[in-house]
């Protein structure tokens, strides 16, 4: 064998004559091996071949890079991993053929390995349609991070992409091609999106989501052709479907209709291959020839391949295992071989959370179906069960996969049901949920590296790891796609409780107090400032969690402007400045309209502020108008001119009251039968500035047909033709939930003492950035629900705390003023306001705009911004 020292070769010349390892391509499969097969121990040396230029990432976050574009945080080979004297990674360098009776490699370089064990991880390769046109420039895979880069230089100056795939993957890139501005088509042969994990009405549902992002979703369409021109490459692609040929004008087309494994490498070599693809391997993951193993995508187990990276890590671990004995001298087929693997699937595609679990379509023979779908907040959630109902098959969740960590395990280990379906999916209904207790030992946690409930809590019990982190040292749950971390840490307190440990839930390390704790410590003690605060019950010097918590536990026991003092040194970035930052460091600007009323004289003063700033304005699903674009510098001086013209603070910026939304109601709408514009401006003007453990939003309906959306706000009205009923605990975004509804034909004077109480209950006991919905699901007990519990402390009044409620709110009412209004007359608030401290210069080159709709937006950083003009900035 021959290694050459060049540029490329990550590590040291490997020493010594241990059993020659070497492995083709370096994915993530690939490092999970590396890292399993204890390569630093010196029994091995192995050589690793990467046919890309950087080492192993997550290529399962792709579509973050366009977000953050950091390539070194997406790097999955631990720091230091490479400097072993018995591994080197030969980067930039592929396999061209093998000669498995010498046991050697040849390379793209010219160079030969020879091996004692080969390892096969090549993974897949897009699967690329022969469609005329695919060549053309602007057409791209979406595989790799230098795939992402030709996609983002093609995407300047254009408008329109189009994604052939409306699979997972397919999806993914669809966002990609949106966050970089353009306008997103996903075009899918088949009848609906995702259609080998979602069903009908779970894909029904994910549509609509995806539509009323911008993008636009082609189904049961082909691709003809793509169009194009020798001048511009793609200008196009012609499909057809049931109405017959048409044609979408495109600048950048990404093609995403699956993927295909890597073997033909292994074709060549004269090893058995699946009639589908992929080398066909035993259980212990050996190929036809017993010196070569096959692992990940490549991978033809069990009769087929396996798209997914948890499968593939699960044939890392049985190949690294083999391995090791084979070298230790010990019988080959050591423990368990892969049989097959949990191909469930949970992640959030566009911001919406998608789940599909084990039988997601019910093709067991006799398989029951439990639906539950809602249009208006877009959530559905179907269960499978067997014939007689006391086992989970599948399920798929859209728009709230909350269940997923309770619903996973159950349907991989088989056990029986320990309750109701219903309380699985709605745990806020009353029922009491399933906890992490009921599951046997056996169920599998963490699918992606198949640890089980029984490793976790034996790691709890015989290894004294007491938090999440030592969990994932102890048995790598958790340090994958993380979406078991939840049902980790409920695992770990409970086995903690269960020994009689108490269970640590302090704020912070200033502060071995919860949220509701301090609350209830500083109002009794009637402390009044941080510096006191800390000093008597905490140590330290606080922290950016503690310090914006004491801000808003003081704003409601001592009221003061949150610039005043020493208030100013506990602020959030946000509340620091009483404006929102933006993406491009500027900052948006939301006057209150309250119940969404403006005049015509108010609406011509935002348009002229917005004019002679040059702020981009946009009207918010919370019937306010947003302006964004603002400097800090420009901040007082916008605010000064809408003072002028009667606006105040709308405190977007803040963990307070944003909004309360309302429909016309009954001084315009023939159907409605209270005035809920009313109700809306006297509910907000009463509880603005109110500062919370979370974001506050409200509407009101003014009749049944709810087009104010009462029922997705923290609180809720709707109009009855008897007066108002009361909703609480809804909220959109990335968890939607429909409130529930505590009160019914309620006068107006009842509704606001209720909603006193209630919002004073949940701002003196919910834990920090607790919204609603999880607060009053927080409140369930073995003896009650969360909501039977607000029903008796704010209705019945049965902790006698209901006069306490209403009096905090009362001075809470009493002592609001507008922060805006009162920063302008103080000169010294006024001072922060600045660009730069050092420099009277208040235009920062970075900040760049490009036109888009006839208004403005941010230009994309290293997209938009000439190289240039970075370069002179960092001069």
């Amino acid at each position: 064998m021959s290694i050459h020292a060049r540029e490329t070769v990550v590590g040291q010349p490997i020493e010594g004559l241990a059993p020659r390892v070497l492995v083709i391509g370096h994915g993530m499969v690939a490092q999970r091996f590396l890292e399993l097969i204890d390569v630093h121990a010196g029994l091995l040396c192995v050589d690793v071949l990467s046919e890309e230029p950087r080492p192993a990432y997550d290529r399962v976050g792709l579509s973050n890079y366009f977000v953050h574009g950091d390539e070194q945080s997406m790097s999955l080979a631990p720091e230091g991993f490479f400097e072993s004297p018995h591994i080197r990674l030969h980067l930039d360098e592929s396999a061209v053929s093998i000669d498995r009776e010498q046991r050697t490699v040849l390379t793209s370089e010219g160079r030969e390995f020879s091996y004692d064990t080969l390892v096969l991880a090549m993974g897949s390769a897009p699967f690329v349609p022969s469609v005329p046109g695919v060549n053309a420039e602007g057409v791209f895979v979406y595989r790799t991070l230098d795939d992402l880069e030709l996609i983002r230089a093609r995407a300047q100056g254009a408008r329109t992409g189009v994604v052939i795939g409306g699979g997972l993957l397919g999806l993914e890139a669809a966002n990609a091609v949106s966050s970089l501005g353009l306008t997103a088509h996903v075009v899918e042969l088949a009848e609906r999106l995702m259609p080998a994990q979602l069903d009908l009405g779970g894909a029904t549902m994910l549509r609509r989501r995806i539509e009323e992002m911008g993008i636009e979703v082609h189904l049961s369409t082909q691709t003809q052709r793509i169009l194009e021109t020798e001048a511009e490459g793609v200008v196009g692609l012609e499909v057809s479907d049931v109405d017959g040929p048409r044609v979408i004008v495109a600048e950048l087309v990404v093609v995403s209709a699956g993927i295909r494994p890597r073997d033909a490498l292994a074709r060549e070599a004269g090893l058995e291959i699946g009639e589908r693809g992929g080398v066909v391997v035993d259980p212990w993951c050996r190929t036809s020839d017993p010196a070569v193993f096959a692992i990940g995508e490549v991978a033809c187990a069990v009769g087929k391949t396996w798209g997914l990276v948890a499968p593939g890590y699960q044939m890392a671990q049985v190949a690294a295992r083999q391995i090791k004995a084979m070298t230790e001298g010990l019988e080959a087929e050591t423990g368990d071989g892969f049989l097959g693997a949990d191909m469930s699937t949970k992640l959030k595609l566009l911001g919406v959370d998608v789940a599909s679990i084990g039988d997601a379509h019910a093709a067991e023979v006799g398989a029951l179906e439990l639906t539950w779908s809602d249009p208006v907040t877009h959530i559905y959630k179907k269960v499978v069960v067997s014939d007689d109902g006391l086992r989970v098959l599948g399920a798929v969740l859209v728009g709230d996969a909350d269940a997923y960590d309770s619903l996973r395990p159950i349907a991989a280990s088989g056990v029986e049901l320990p309750g109701s379906v219903e309380a699985l999916l709605f745990p806020a209904t009353g029922a009491i949920g399933i906890g992490p207790n009921a599951l046997p030992d056996s169920a599998a946690v963490c699918s992606c590296n198949n640890i089980s409930k029984g490793e976790i809590t034996g790691a709890v019990v015989d290894l004294g790891a007491c938090d999440v982190a030592a969990i994932k040292a102890c048995t790598r749950a958790g340090t994958s796609c993380g979406s078991c971390v939840p049902m980790i840490q409920s695992l770990v307190h409970s086995t903690l409780e269960r020994q009689g440990i108490t269970v640590d839930k302090s704020l912070c390390e200033h502060f071995a107090y919860t949220r509701r704790e301090l609350f209830d410590i500083i109002r009794v003690r009637q402390l009044t400032k941080f510096s006191q605060i800390i000093r008597e019950i905490g140590q330290g010097g606080g922290c950016d969690i503690c310090k914006p918590v004491i801000a808003s536990i003081l704003s409601t026991q001592a009221p003061a402007h949150v610039l005043e003092g020493e208030n100013a040194t506990l602020q959030d970035t946000n509340d620091h400045v009483m404006a929102n930052l933006q993406r491009n460091g500027t900052y948006s600007v939301v006057p209150r309209l309250p119940g969404g009323e403006v005049t015509p004289e108010g609406l011509i003063a935002i348009g002229e502020i917005a004019r002679d700033f040059g702020l981009y304005t946009k009207v918010t699903g919370g019937q306010r108008i947003d302006m964004f674009g603002a400097r800090l510098d420009q901040l007082p001086e916008i605010w000064r001119r809408l003072v002028a013209h009667g606006f105040e603070s709308g405190h977007a910026y803040g963990k307070s009251l944003r909004t309360v939304k309302s429909c016309v109601g009954s001084d315009w709408c023939r159907y409605g039968v209270q005035d809920s514009v009313g109700l809306a401006v006297e509910l907000e003007l009463r509880y603005r500035g109110l500062r919370s453990p979370h974001k506050l939003k409200s509407a009101v309906s003014g009749c049944a047909r709810e087009c104010a959306e009462a029922q997705s706000k923290d609180f809720g009205v709707i109009a009855t033709e008897k007066g108002w009923n009361l909703y609480v605990g809804g909220n959109g975004g990335m968890r939607p939930r429909h409130a529930d509804l505590l009160a019914s034909d309620l006068d107006t004077s009842t509704l606001i003492r209720y909603i006193d109480r209630y919002l004073m209950y949940y701002v003196r006991t919910a834990e920090r950035l607790q919204r609603t919905s999880v607060w009053l699901e927080s409140l369930t007990s073995a003896e009650e629900s969360g909501l039977a519990h607000l029903q008796r402390v704010i209705i019945e009044d049965a902790l006698g705390l209901g006069d306490e409620l209403e009096a905090d709110m009362a001075r809470h009412v009493g002592s609001y003023a507008d922060e805006w209004a009162q920063t302008l007359e103080d000169p010294e608030k006024l001072a922060r306001f600045r660009t730069f401290l050092n420099s009277e210069e208040n235009a920062d080159p970075l900040i760049q705009y490009v036109p888009n709709r006839a208004q403005h937006r941010p230009a994309v950083v290293s997209v938009e911004i000439p190289s240039r003009d970075l370069t002179e900035v960092v001069v």
